[in-house]
């Protein structure tokens, strides 16, 4: 039989398989390379993406805390305004108050009794005068519980005048809201004047 000789037939053989298989190995090295690259460019795309979309995020709210900024400062302009025009109202409304208080406190004054000065805060009313006898202070107090515009007479103090006539007072009243229905009727309505009996 006739003998064929196979080493150089299997020798090609095995370096066409070590070849093959290191192209393979490059295509797979090629490929990965490839893939990484696409998946790392994907990332980079999706970051810069996100990354534009939180600075378009940062702009807006950033305009909004500005409309929220200028949004409170109206809330406490117009707080401000509100509170000014309630003063303003008050105070027109207190203006009649108080001329027909003036008007009340001249009716209620009974004879013998000088006031020396009137002094308001808010409700409350610090009277200050002299009188020639501690009775007509009580009158005077007594009259100002009846009278329409004013209430709560409160004496703080009598003391004898400095010039030796009379005593010198400091009563205090509260002025009423407004004008009752039913006006009281019967009180002492002699004017201010100068002297009067004891």
């Amino acid at each position: 039989m006739p003998r064929i000789n196979l080493l150089p037939w299997r020798q090609q053989e095995r370096v066409r398989r070590q070849r093959e298989f290191g192209l393979a190995v490059v295509g797979a090295v090629m490929a990965a390379g490839a893939v990484t690259l696409l998946t790392s460019w994907m990332i980079t795309a999706a970051i810069d993406r996100q990354n534009e979309r939180n600075a378009l995020l940062k702009r807006e709210i950033a305009g909004l805390d500005k409309q929220i900024k200028e949004i409170s400062d109206l809330e406490n302009q117009k707080q401000r305004l509100v509170a000014r025009m309630e003063i303003i109202s008050k105070l027109q409304r207190s203006r009649p108050e108080i001329v027909h208080v003036f008007d009340q406190l001249a009716r209620t004054l009974p004879e013998g009794v000088y006031l020396t000065s009137v002094k308001q805060s808010d409700k409350r009313i610090e009277i200050r005068g002299v009188a020639q006898s501690s009775t007509r202070v009580s009158t005077f107090m007594r009259n100002i519980e009846a009278s329409d515009w004013l209430t709560d007479p409160e004496l703080q103090v009598i003391e004898t005048a400095k010039t030796g006539a009379g005593s010198e007072f400091t009563l205090f009243a509260t002025q009423k809201s407004s004008e009752p229905e039913a006006p009281t009727a019967n009180v002492n309505h002699h004017g201010p004047h100068v002297g009067g009996k004891s």
